[in-house]
């Protein structure tokens, strides 16, 4: 699964590239009336991507570290009690037997 997520990398930046190399403008991008950004275009398309990619990437990270201490807290219930059992007594062979009955109404007339 490394390899598909290291060739899908490399395919992006060769796209990257060549995208680059034909585009290589200068474009003034207007942020405010009187503030005007003078850029490449392939490096607004890379700040674009990245503004895009970045609350994904947070989303994602956050949403992991969330079922990591999810995961961590479960294994470490299980975990206590698998040693809790363990630990108890195991119930006598007395006490599963129940006493007869002295009720009157009882089908076996006890």
């Amino acid at each position: 699964m490394q390899i598909v997520r290291t060739i899908v990398w490399v395919l992006i930046l060769f796209g990257l590239l060549v995208f680059s190399f034909f585009n290589w403008d200068p474009v003034e991008v207007t942020l405010w009336d009187n503030f005007v950004l003078e850029t490449k275009v392939p490096m607004l398309v890379l700040v674009a991507f990245l503004l895009g990619l970045l609350p994904m990437w947070l989303y994602h990270r956050a949403a992991k570290w969330n079922l990591t201490r999810r995961i961590t807290s479960l294994e470490n219930a299980v975990r206590s009690n698998a040693l809790s059992s363990r630990h108890s007594p195991p119930p006598s062979a007395g006490s599963a037997e129940t006493p007869p009955s002295t009720d009157p109404l009882s089908p076996d007339g006890n």
